[in-house]
């Protein structure tokens, strides 16, 4: 893979510190963290090494595997190799401690939203924290201009993708016993809210 054809992602670039901060907040306890969808493999690559307490496991469809593998190569960092993981087929076994998705549940169709929820909890150990970025919309309403300029041009793509309710996704995480502990501002209208 040349460097023209490593993908990159900017937002991934610019909302890695901000996500790194609430992660130090509610992964503190060494252990095992699914990171759901991996994409670019940036995240990876830099917020495990900011957290070597962490045994970071990337996952993503087989397609982008060859980019994760790529980043992680590029510095020194303990995640391990990258997991194919589909969200409508076999998922690693686990039981993890942590669950990490970014930017996922808008590009999802809504069913597939509920899988991962489900087979993510069912995953996670009982005291474990589902940590989950992106935009999300509260009462129905968007909370920026520019989320619904970006839920239109979601929705050109694939009338399935969409930004999601926060209350729709707190009624699937409670139908396994999971509460929202947490809800954190981040930048560019994006939230990271905090299962457990």
């Amino acid at each position: 893979m040349t460097s023209s054809e490593v993908p990159f992602s900017q937002a991934a670039e610019n909302n890695k510190g901000p996500i790194l901060q609430v992660l130090q907040q509610h992964c503190q306890a060494p252990g095992t963290l699914l990171e759901i969808g991996a994409g670019t493999g940036q995240h990876a690559a830099w917020l495990s090494a900011q957290l070597p307490h962490l045994q970071w496991q990337p996952s993503d469809v087989p397609d982008n595997l060859p980019a994760i593998r790529h980043w992680l190569s590029q510095t020194p960092n303990p995640a391990r190799p990258p997991l194919a993981l589909d969200v409508t087929g076999e998922w690693p076994a686990g039981p993890f401690d942590y669950l990490f998705t970014a930017n996922t549940f808008h590009i999802m169709a809504q069913p597939l939203v509920a899988r991962c929820i489900a087979e993510g909890c069912l995953r996670l150990n009982e005291g474990g924290r589902f940590m989950v970025y992106g935009p999300f919309n509260y009462d129905g309403q968007f909370t920026s201009d520019s989320n619904r300029q970006f839920n239109g041009w979601l929705k050109a793509a694939d009338p399935q993708r969409g930004i999601r309710d926060k209350e729709w996704i707190e009624q699937e995480f409670a139908r396994h016993g999971r509460q929202c502990l947490a809800d954190h501002e981040m930048p560019a209208n994006n939230r990271v809210l905090v299962f457990g």
